[in-house]
Protein backbone atom coordinates (compact mmCIF):
# COMPACT_ATOMS: atom_id res chain seq x y z
CA UNK A 1 0.00 0.00 0.00
CA UNK A 2 0.96 3.19 -1.28
CA UNK A 3 1.97 6.68 1.35
CA UNK A 4 -0.55 8.44 -0.48
CA UNK A 5 -3.37 5.55 0.19
CA UNK A 6 -2.08 5.46 3.75
CA UNK A 7 -2.91 9.45 3.85
CA UNK A 8 -6.39 8.52 2.38
CA UNK A 9 -6.93 6.25 4.54
CA UNK A 10 -6.37 8.40 8.12
CA UNK A 11 -8.42 11.34 5.96
CA UNK A 12 -11.22 8.66 5.11
CA UNK A 13 -12.17 5.45 7.05
CA UNK A 14 -14.62 4.04 5.15
CA UNK A 15 -13.13 4.22 1.49
CA UNK A 16 -10.34 1.93 1.83
CA UNK A 17 -12.19 -1.51 1.49
CA UNK A 18 -15.96 -1.91 0.09
CA UNK A 19 -17.01 -5.11 1.59
CA UNK A 20 -19.31 -6.63 -0.78
CA UNK A 21 -20.23 -3.53 -2.46
CA UNK A 22 -20.99 -1.36 0.92
CA UNK A 23 -19.23 1.13 2.56
CA UNK A 24 -17.60 0.44 5.97
CA UNK A 25 -15.48 1.61 8.56
CA UNK A 26 -11.39 1.32 8.29
CA UNK A 27 -10.53 -1.96 7.50
CA UNK A 28 -7.29 -1.55 9.79
CA UNK A 29 -9.31 0.09 12.75
CA UNK A 30 -12.02 -2.54 13.37
CA UNK A 31 -9.70 -5.50 13.21
CA UNK A 32 -6.08 -4.29 14.23
CA UNK A 33 -7.38 -1.11 16.20
CA UNK A 34 -4.90 2.38 15.40
CA UNK A 35 -3.67 1.84 11.80
CA UNK A 36 -0.12 0.64 11.18
CA UNK A 37 2.13 2.82 9.01
CA UNK A 38 2.08 0.17 6.23
CA UNK A 39 4.63 3.13 4.45
CA UNK A 40 6.95 2.67 6.95
CA UNK A 41 8.06 -1.39 6.38
CA UNK A 42 10.59 -1.69 4.15
CA UNK A 43 10.36 -3.01 0.53
CA UNK A 44 12.17 -6.13 -0.48
CA UNK A 45 15.22 -5.24 -2.83
CA UNK A 46 17.07 -7.05 -5.44
CA UNK A 47 19.82 -8.48 -3.28
CA UNK A 48 17.56 -10.06 -0.79
CA UNK A 49 15.04 -11.35 -3.48
CA UNK A 50 17.37 -13.09 -5.30
CA UNK A 51 17.92 -15.21 -2.14
CA UNK A 52 14.61 -15.63 -1.61
CA UNK A 53 13.68 -16.98 -4.86
CA UNK A 54 17.00 -19.18 -3.92
CA UNK A 55 14.86 -20.31 -1.05
CA UNK A 56 11.79 -20.69 -2.43
CA UNK A 57 13.44 -23.27 -5.18
CA UNK A 58 16.44 -24.41 -3.81
CA UNK A 59 18.33 -23.41 -0.64
CA UNK A 60 21.49 -25.81 -1.45
CA UNK A 61 22.18 -29.47 -2.37
CA UNK A 62 20.75 -30.70 0.43
CA UNK A 63 18.04 -33.08 -0.62
CA UNK A 64 19.24 -34.19 -4.25
CA UNK A 65 21.09 -37.26 -3.47
CA UNK A 66 18.21 -39.03 -3.60
CA UNK A 67 18.58 -38.29 -7.52
CA UNK A 68 22.07 -40.56 -7.71
CA UNK A 69 20.57 -43.44 -5.74
CA UNK A 70 17.81 -43.37 -8.27
CA UNK A 71 19.09 -42.89 -11.69
CA UNK A 72 22.98 -43.11 -10.84
CA UNK A 73 25.67 -40.65 -11.71
CA UNK A 74 25.39 -40.16 -15.35
CA UNK A 75 21.37 -39.12 -15.15
CA UNK A 76 21.53 -36.99 -11.96
CA UNK A 77 24.32 -35.40 -13.49
CA UNK A 78 22.14 -34.69 -16.75
CA UNK A 79 19.07 -34.40 -15.05
CA UNK A 80 20.30 -30.81 -13.23
CA UNK A 81 21.66 -29.87 -16.56
CA UNK A 82 18.32 -30.92 -18.84
CA UNK A 83 15.66 -30.28 -16.35
CA UNK A 84 16.28 -26.56 -15.73
CA UNK A 85 16.44 -25.91 -19.34
CA UNK A 86 12.75 -27.81 -20.05
CA UNK A 87 11.29 -26.64 -16.33
CA UNK A 88 12.82 -24.03 -14.64
CA UNK A 89 13.67 -21.36 -17.92
CA UNK A 90 10.19 -21.54 -18.84
CA UNK A 91 8.72 -21.12 -15.22
CA UNK A 92 10.80 -18.37 -14.72
CA UNK A 93 9.96 -16.73 -17.81
CA UNK A 94 6.44 -16.29 -17.11
CA UNK A 95 6.83 -15.68 -13.47
CA UNK A 96 8.91 -12.61 -14.49
CA UNK A 97 6.01 -12.08 -17.34
CA UNK A 98 3.13 -12.37 -14.97
CA UNK A 99 4.84 -11.31 -11.97
CA UNK A 100 5.26 -7.92 -13.38
CA UNK A 101 1.73 -7.63 -14.94
CA UNK A 102 0.31 -8.19 -11.83
CA UNK A 103 2.54 -7.13 -9.13
CA UNK A 104 0.43 -8.03 -6.62
CA UNK A 105 0.17 -10.41 -3.40
CA UNK A 106 -2.02 -12.27 -5.07
CA UNK A 107 0.99 -13.35 -7.33
CA UNK A 108 -0.64 -16.71 -10.03
CA UNK A 109 -4.18 -16.69 -8.00
CA UNK A 110 -4.90 -13.00 -9.53
CA UNK A 111 -3.24 -14.27 -13.33
CA UNK A 112 -5.49 -17.41 -13.19
CA UNK A 113 -8.74 -15.21 -12.22
CA UNK A 114 -8.29 -12.05 -14.51
CA UNK A 115 -7.73 -15.44 -17.38
CA UNK A 116 -10.26 -17.85 -16.59
CA UNK A 117 -12.23 -16.24 -13.68
CA UNK A 118 -12.71 -16.09 -10.07
CA UNK A 119 -13.13 -19.69 -10.08
CA UNK A 120 -10.12 -21.31 -11.39
CA UNK A 121 -8.47 -18.73 -9.95
CA UNK A 122 -9.42 -19.99 -6.26
CA UNK A 123 -8.78 -23.44 -6.98
CA UNK A 124 -5.21 -22.26 -7.97
CA UNK A 125 -4.61 -20.40 -4.66
CA UNK A 126 -5.79 -23.72 -2.76
CA UNK A 127 -3.77 -25.84 -4.38
CA UNK A 128 -0.54 -23.83 -4.53
CA UNK A 129 -1.03 -23.16 -0.83
CA UNK A 130 -1.77 -26.55 0.32
CA UNK A 131 1.10 -27.91 -1.83
CA UNK A 132 3.39 -24.71 -0.62
CA UNK A 133 2.74 -26.10 3.15
CA UNK A 134 2.80 -29.34 2.43
CA UNK A 135 6.23 -28.77 0.67
CA UNK A 136 7.12 -26.33 4.11
CA UNK A 137 6.58 -29.96 6.02
CA UNK A 138 9.34 -31.48 4.95
CA UNK A 139 12.38 -28.74 6.01
CA UNK A 140 11.83 -30.00 9.51
CA UNK A 141 12.07 -33.32 8.32
CA UNK A 142 15.62 -32.76 6.40
CA UNK A 143 16.78 -30.52 9.15
CA UNK A 144 16.46 -33.60 11.46
CA UNK A 145 17.50 -36.40 9.26
CA UNK A 146 20.72 -34.30 8.96
CA UNK A 147 21.04 -34.05 12.57
CA UNK A 148 20.33 -37.37 13.82
CA UNK A 149 23.76 -38.76 12.84
CA UNK A 150 24.97 -36.12 15.43
CA UNK A 151 22.59 -36.41 17.85
CA UNK A 152 20.78 -40.08 17.67
CA UNK A 153 17.99 -39.67 19.84
CA UNK A 154 16.42 -37.37 16.93
CA UNK A 155 16.25 -40.02 14.67
CA UNK A 156 12.55 -40.91 16.11
CA UNK A 157 9.87 -41.51 18.39
CA UNK A 158 8.89 -38.27 20.70
CA UNK A 159 12.15 -36.40 21.05
CA UNK A 160 11.71 -35.68 17.45
CA UNK A 161 8.06 -34.69 17.13
CA UNK A 162 8.92 -32.47 19.78
CA UNK A 163 12.17 -31.32 17.99
CA UNK A 164 9.76 -30.60 14.74
CA UNK A 165 7.11 -28.79 16.96
CA UNK A 166 9.52 -26.32 18.59
CA UNK A 167 11.88 -26.00 15.09
CA UNK A 168 8.13 -24.82 13.61
CA UNK A 169 7.13 -22.05 16.16
CA UNK A 170 10.59 -20.33 15.76
CA UNK A 171 10.93 -20.21 12.58
CA UNK A 172 7.26 -18.66 12.39
CA UNK A 173 8.33 -16.41 14.77
CA UNK A 174 10.82 -15.08 12.62
CA UNK A 175 8.76 -14.94 9.73
CA UNK A 176 6.09 -12.83 11.68
CA UNK A 177 8.66 -10.45 12.67
CA UNK A 178 9.00 -9.12 9.03
CA UNK A 179 9.91 -9.87 4.97
CA UNK A 180 12.11 -7.08 5.42
CA UNK A 181 14.30 -9.48 8.27
CA UNK A 182 13.04 -12.85 6.44
CA UNK A 183 14.87 -10.94 3.46
CA UNK A 184 18.57 -10.04 4.68
CA UNK A 185 18.39 -13.39 6.79
CA UNK A 186 18.12 -15.58 3.57
CA UNK A 187 21.26 -13.45 2.41
CA UNK A 188 23.31 -14.26 5.72
CA UNK A 189 21.58 -17.37 5.50
CA UNK A 190 22.24 -18.60 1.67
CA UNK A 191 26.28 -17.40 1.92
CA UNK A 192 26.88 -19.63 5.40
CA UNK A 193 25.02 -22.64 3.85
CA UNK A 194 26.97 -22.65 0.15
CA UNK A 195 30.35 -21.68 1.55
CA UNK A 196 30.80 -25.74 3.18
CA UNK A 197 30.17 -27.02 -0.62
CA UNK A 198 32.98 -24.47 -2.36
CA UNK A 199 35.23 -25.98 0.64
CA UNK A 200 34.30 -29.43 -0.36
CA UNK A 201 34.58 -28.99 -3.71
CA UNK A 202 38.06 -27.73 -3.70
CA UNK A 203 39.31 -30.57 -1.37
CA UNK A 204 37.85 -33.30 -3.74
CA UNK A 205 39.53 -31.96 -7.32
CA UNK A 206 42.64 -33.75 -6.07
CA UNK A 207 40.93 -36.96 -5.87
CA UNK A 208 38.52 -36.43 -8.72
CA UNK A 209 38.13 -39.80 -11.31
CA UNK A 210 35.95 -38.39 -14.30
CA UNK A 211 34.79 -41.91 -15.07
CA UNK A 212 32.87 -42.19 -11.97
CA UNK A 213 30.41 -39.58 -13.97
CA UNK A 214 29.48 -41.49 -16.63
CA UNK A 215 28.21 -44.42 -14.66
CA UNK A 216 25.03 -45.19 -15.51
CA UNK A 217 22.25 -48.49 -15.17
CA UNK A 218 19.59 -48.02 -17.09
CA UNK A 219 17.91 -51.06 -16.00
CA UNK A 220 18.07 -49.91 -12.54
CA UNK A 221 16.53 -46.82 -12.29
CA UNK A 222 14.12 -45.59 -9.73
CA UNK A 223 12.30 -43.50 -12.25
CA UNK A 224 9.51 -41.85 -9.74
CA UNK A 225 12.29 -41.00 -7.21
CA UNK A 226 14.81 -39.71 -9.88
CA UNK A 227 11.60 -37.50 -11.56
CA UNK A 228 10.43 -36.45 -8.04
CA UNK A 229 13.54 -35.43 -6.50
CA UNK A 230 14.79 -33.32 -9.93
CA UNK A 231 11.10 -31.71 -9.94
CA UNK A 232 10.76 -30.87 -6.05
CA UNK A 233 14.93 -29.08 -6.51
CA UNK A 234 14.17 -27.05 -9.47
CA UNK A 235 10.37 -26.07 -9.28
CA UNK A 236 8.40 -23.24 -7.03
CA UNK A 237 10.15 -20.33 -9.33
CA UNK A 238 6.56 -18.60 -9.45
CA UNK A 239 6.36 -18.57 -5.45
CA UNK A 240 7.89 -15.08 -5.46
CA UNK A 241 5.01 -13.69 -7.45
CA UNK A 242 3.12 -13.71 -4.11
CA UNK A 243 5.63 -11.49 -2.64
CA UNK A 244 5.82 -8.81 -6.07
CA UNK A 245 3.23 -6.43 -3.88
CA UNK A 246 6.56 -6.38 -1.16
CA UNK A 247 8.82 -5.89 -3.76
CA UNK A 248 10.91 -2.29 -4.41
CA UNK A 249 9.66 -1.58 -8.10
CA UNK A 250 8.57 -5.17 -8.91
CA UNK A 251 8.58 -4.54 -12.37
CA UNK A 252 12.45 -4.31 -13.18
CA UNK A 253 13.58 -5.97 -9.45
CA UNK A 254 11.46 -9.33 -10.54
CA UNK A 255 12.83 -10.23 -13.52
CA UNK A 256 16.78 -9.24 -12.93
CA UNK A 257 15.84 -11.24 -9.08
CA UNK A 258 14.68 -14.49 -10.76
CA UNK A 259 17.34 -14.12 -13.20
CA UNK A 260 20.37 -14.01 -11.12
CA UNK A 261 18.61 -17.06 -8.74
CA UNK A 262 18.75 -19.08 -11.53
CA UNK A 263 22.48 -19.25 -11.81
CA UNK A 264 22.86 -19.13 -8.69
CA UNK A 265 20.43 -22.68 -7.97
CA UNK A 266 21.76 -24.38 -11.36
CA UNK A 267 25.59 -24.11 -10.16
CA UNK A 268 24.71 -24.46 -6.54
CA UNK A 269 23.34 -27.94 -7.29
CA UNK A 270 25.33 -29.17 -10.05
CA UNK A 271 28.94 -28.52 -9.15
CA UNK A 272 28.58 -30.71 -5.76
CA UNK A 273 27.37 -33.25 -7.55
CA UNK A 274 29.88 -33.13 -10.07
CA UNK A 275 33.12 -32.93 -7.34
CA UNK A 276 31.36 -35.42 -4.87
CA UNK A 277 30.54 -37.91 -7.35
CA UNK A 278 34.07 -38.17 -8.89
CA UNK A 279 35.47 -37.35 -5.47
CA UNK A 280 35.33 -41.01 -3.34
CA UNK A 281 33.81 -44.83 -5.04
CA UNK A 282 30.39 -44.89 -6.11
CA UNK A 283 28.02 -47.44 -3.80
CA UNK A 284 24.47 -45.64 -4.70
CA UNK A 285 22.91 -46.92 -1.58
CA UNK A 286 24.86 -44.48 0.41
CA UNK A 287 23.66 -41.38 -1.93
CA UNK A 288 20.28 -40.89 0.19
CA UNK A 289 19.27 -37.47 2.32
CA UNK A 290 21.95 -36.29 4.49
CA UNK A 291 24.94 -37.74 2.15
CA UNK A 292 26.73 -34.79 1.68
CA UNK A 293 27.36 -34.02 5.47
CA UNK A 294 29.13 -37.76 5.26
CA UNK A 295 31.19 -36.96 1.92
CA UNK A 296 32.49 -33.69 3.63
CA UNK A 297 34.14 -36.10 6.76
CA UNK A 298 35.44 -38.04 4.08
CA UNK A 299 37.01 -35.24 2.13
CA UNK A 300 37.82 -32.63 4.91
CA UNK A 301 37.21 -33.96 8.35
CA UNK A 302 35.04 -33.97 11.20
CA UNK A 303 35.16 -29.93 11.48
CA UNK A 304 33.80 -29.69 7.74
CA UNK A 305 31.42 -32.41 8.36
CA UNK A 306 29.95 -30.61 11.62
CA UNK A 307 30.09 -27.28 9.26
CA UNK A 308 28.08 -28.94 7.03
CA UNK A 309 25.38 -30.16 8.87
CA UNK A 310 25.26 -26.89 10.25
CA UNK A 311 24.73 -25.36 6.96
CA UNK A 312 21.96 -27.72 6.51
CA UNK A 313 20.23 -26.77 9.02
CA UNK A 314 20.07 -23.13 8.48
CA UNK A 315 19.29 -23.94 4.55
CA UNK A 316 16.34 -25.65 6.00
CA UNK A 317 15.42 -22.67 8.39
CA UNK A 318 15.93 -20.35 5.10
CA UNK A 319 13.55 -22.40 3.13
CA UNK A 320 10.99 -22.78 5.50
CA UNK A 321 10.23 -19.06 6.12
CA UNK A 322 10.51 -18.26 2.73
CA UNK A 323 7.92 -20.86 1.78
CA UNK A 324 5.68 -19.76 5.05
CA UNK A 325 6.48 -15.71 3.47
CA UNK A 326 5.40 -17.04 0.11
CA UNK A 327 1.95 -19.06 1.14
CA UNK A 328 1.25 -16.59 4.09
CA UNK A 329 1.32 -13.08 2.00
CA UNK A 330 -1.04 -15.56 -1.12
CA UNK A 331 -3.72 -15.72 1.43
CA UNK A 332 -3.43 -12.11 1.97
CA UNK A 333 -3.49 -11.31 -1.51
CA UNK A 334 -6.61 -13.62 -1.94
CA UNK A 335 -8.35 -11.38 0.94
CA UNK A 336 -7.68 -8.33 -0.86
CA UNK A 337 -9.51 -9.41 -3.75
CA UNK A 338 -12.38 -10.68 -2.13
CA UNK A 339 -11.88 -14.33 -2.40
CA UNK A 340 -11.13 -15.21 1.21
CA UNK A 341 -13.12 -13.26 4.38
CA UNK A 342 -11.53 -10.13 5.10
CA UNK A 343 -9.52 -11.30 8.40
CA UNK A 344 -6.97 -13.25 6.54
CA UNK A 345 -5.87 -9.88 5.24
CA UNK A 346 -5.33 -8.64 8.40
CA UNK A 347 -1.15 -7.34 9.70
CA UNK A 348 1.00 -7.15 12.24
CA UNK A 349 2.28 -4.48 13.12
CA UNK A 350 5.62 -5.80 11.39
CA UNK A 351 3.48 -5.29 8.31
CA UNK A 352 2.85 -9.45 7.86
CA UNK A 353 -0.01 -11.50 7.46
CA UNK A 354 -0.16 -12.58 10.83
CA UNK A 355 -3.61 -14.66 10.26
CA UNK A 356 -1.80 -16.53 7.35
CA UNK A 357 1.04 -17.31 8.97
CA UNK A 358 -0.78 -18.83 11.78
CA UNK A 359 -3.08 -20.72 9.20
CA UNK A 360 0.15 -21.78 6.90
CA UNK A 361 2.02 -22.82 10.22
CA UNK A 362 -1.17 -25.24 11.13
CA UNK A 363 -0.57 -27.28 8.01
CA UNK A 364 2.88 -27.72 8.60
CA UNK A 365 2.43 -28.96 12.18
CA UNK A 366 -0.44 -31.02 10.85
CA UNK A 367 1.56 -32.67 7.77
CA UNK A 368 4.91 -33.14 9.39
CA UNK A 369 4.35 -36.99 10.14
CA UNK A 370 5.28 -37.52 6.53
CA UNK A 371 7.77 -38.98 5.21
CA UNK A 372 10.37 -37.53 2.78
CA UNK A 373 9.17 -39.92 -0.01
CA UNK A 374 5.72 -39.09 0.26
CA UNK A 375 6.18 -35.03 1.04
CA UNK A 376 7.94 -34.77 -2.29
CA UNK A 377 5.31 -36.78 -4.44
CA UNK A 378 2.13 -35.18 -2.41
CA UNK A 379 3.54 -31.40 -3.02
CA UNK A 380 4.38 -32.86 -6.53
CA UNK A 381 1.27 -33.85 -7.73
CA UNK A 382 -0.72 -30.67 -6.33
CA UNK A 383 2.15 -28.56 -7.38
CA UNK A 384 1.53 -29.76 -11.50
CA UNK A 385 -2.18 -28.94 -11.56
CA UNK A 386 -1.29 -25.69 -10.47
CA UNK A 387 1.24 -25.16 -12.96
CA UNK A 388 -1.11 -26.20 -15.86
CA UNK A 389 -3.92 -23.60 -15.17
CA UNK A 390 -0.67 -20.98 -14.99
CA UNK A 391 0.31 -22.17 -18.47
CA UNK A 392 -3.33 -21.61 -20.06
CA UNK A 393 -3.45 -18.62 -17.96
CA UNK A 394 -0.32 -17.30 -19.32
CA UNK A 395 -1.15 -18.77 -23.25
CA UNK A 396 -4.57 -17.25 -22.81
CA UNK A 397 -3.69 -13.65 -21.56
CA UNK A 398 -1.14 -13.82 -24.71
CA UNK A 399 -3.64 -14.73 -27.10
CA UNK A 400 -6.91 -12.56 -25.83
CA UNK A 401 -4.55 -9.63 -24.55
CA UNK A 402 -2.02 -8.72 -26.54
CA UNK A 403 -1.74 -5.38 -26.28
CA UNK A 404 -2.04 -5.18 -22.55
CA UNK A 405 0.93 -3.80 -20.23
CA UNK A 406 3.98 -5.96 -19.85
CA UNK A 407 6.79 -4.52 -18.22
CA UNK A 408 8.60 -7.31 -19.17
CA UNK A 409 7.59 -9.75 -21.99
CA UNK A 410 8.57 -13.34 -22.93
CA UNK A 411 10.89 -12.50 -26.08
CA UNK A 412 9.47 -15.40 -28.30
CA UNK A 413 6.21 -14.37 -29.39
CA UNK A 414 2.76 -15.85 -29.08
CA UNK A 415 3.62 -18.97 -31.08
CA UNK A 416 6.93 -19.32 -29.33
CA UNK A 417 5.31 -19.08 -25.98
CA UNK A 418 3.15 -21.93 -27.02
CA UNK A 419 6.06 -23.86 -27.84
CA UNK A 420 8.06 -23.27 -25.08
CA UNK A 421 4.83 -24.08 -22.65
CA UNK A 422 4.87 -28.11 -24.73
CA UNK A 423 8.51 -29.56 -22.81
CA UNK A 424 6.95 -28.68 -18.96
CA UNK A 425 3.43 -29.43 -19.82
CA UNK A 426 4.40 -32.71 -21.05
CA UNK A 427 6.88 -33.27 -18.41
CA UNK A 428 3.78 -32.53 -15.73
CA UNK A 429 2.15 -35.35 -17.72
CA UNK A 430 4.81 -37.85 -17.19
CA UNK A 431 5.48 -37.07 -12.92
CA UNK A 432 1.57 -37.19 -12.39
CA UNK A 433 1.91 -40.36 -14.06
CA UNK A 434 4.20 -42.27 -12.42
CA UNK A 435 3.20 -41.26 -9.23
CA UNK A 436 1.74 -44.12 -6.79
CA UNK A 437 -1.54 -44.80 -6.51
CA UNK A 438 -1.93 -43.62 -3.00
CA UNK A 439 -0.67 -40.11 -3.94
CA UNK A 440 -3.08 -39.91 -6.59
CA UNK A 441 -6.00 -40.54 -4.06
CA UNK A 442 -4.63 -38.18 -1.66
CA UNK A 443 -3.86 -35.44 -4.26
CA UNK A 444 -7.05 -35.82 -6.27
CA UNK A 445 -9.52 -35.53 -3.16
CA UNK A 446 -8.03 -32.35 -2.31
CA UNK A 447 -8.57 -31.34 -5.40
CA UNK A 448 -12.07 -32.29 -5.13
CA UNK A 449 -11.88 -30.24 -1.70
CA UNK A 450 -10.98 -27.32 -2.95
CA UNK A 451 -14.63 -27.01 -5.46
CA UNK A 452 -16.74 -28.11 -2.26
CA UNK A 453 -14.52 -25.22 -0.44
CA UNK A 454 -15.54 -22.86 -3.39
CA UNK A 455 -18.99 -23.30 -2.67
CA UNK A 456 -18.93 -23.16 1.06
CA UNK A 457 -17.36 -19.86 1.11
CA UNK A 458 -19.39 -18.42 -1.80
CA UNK A 459 -22.58 -19.89 0.84
CA UNK A 460 -20.46 -17.73 3.41
CA UNK A 461 -20.17 -14.66 1.72
CA UNK A 462 -24.14 -14.51 0.25
CA UNK A 463 -25.64 -15.30 3.82
CA UNK A 464 -23.22 -12.58 4.78
CA UNK A 465 -21.60 -14.89 7.42
CA UNK A 466 -18.27 -12.97 7.83
CA UNK A 467 -17.02 -10.12 6.17
CA UNK A 468 -15.19 -10.00 2.59
CA UNK A 469 -14.19 -6.96 0.96
CA UNK A 470 -12.16 -6.16 -2.21
CA UNK A 471 -9.02 -4.12 -1.76
CA UNK A 472 -9.51 -0.20 -3.45
CA UNK A 473 -5.75 0.19 -4.07
CA UNK A 474 -5.90 -2.67 -6.50
CA UNK A 475 -6.68 -2.15 -10.28
CA UNK A 476 -9.54 -4.00 -11.95
CA UNK A 477 -8.36 -7.14 -13.63
CA UNK A 478 -10.37 -6.24 -16.53
CA UNK A 479 -8.59 -3.17 -16.69
CA UNK A 480 -5.28 -4.08 -15.96
CA UNK A 481 -5.92 -7.40 -18.81
CA UNK A 482 -6.71 -3.96 -21.78
CA UNK A 483 -4.28 -1.65 -20.62
CA UNK A 484 -2.31 -1.24 -24.10
CA UNK A 485 0.35 0.80 -22.03
CA UNK A 486 3.91 -0.35 -24.11
CA UNK A 487 5.69 -2.59 -22.02
CA UNK A 488 8.85 -0.97 -20.61
CA UNK A 489 11.92 -3.65 -21.20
Amino acid sequence: MNKLLYQRLKSSKNQNFLPMGEATTSYYQEFIGDAPRLDKYKKVSVLPLIFLIYYEVSGGPFGVEDSVQAGGPLLALLGFLVFPVIWSIPEALITAEMGTMFPENGGYVVWVSSALGPFWGFQQGWMKWLSGVIDNALYPVLFLDYLKSAVPVLGEGYPRAVTAFLLTVALTYMNYRGLHIVGWTAVSLGVFSLLPFVVMSLLALPRLDMSRWFVVDMRNVDWNLYLNTLFWNLNYWDSISTLAGEVENPRRTLPKALFYALILVVSGYFVPLLTGIGAVKLDREVWSDGYFADLAKILGGVWLRWWMEAAAALSNMGMFVAEMSSDSFQLLGMAERGMLPEFFAKRSRNGTPSIGILFSASGVVLLSWLSFQEIVAAENYLYCFGMILEFVAFIRLRIQNPTASRPYKVPFGTVGSILMCIPPTALICVVLAVASLKVMAISLAAVMFGFILYLLIGYIKKKQLVRFSICSDLPDLQESRHDSSEPVI
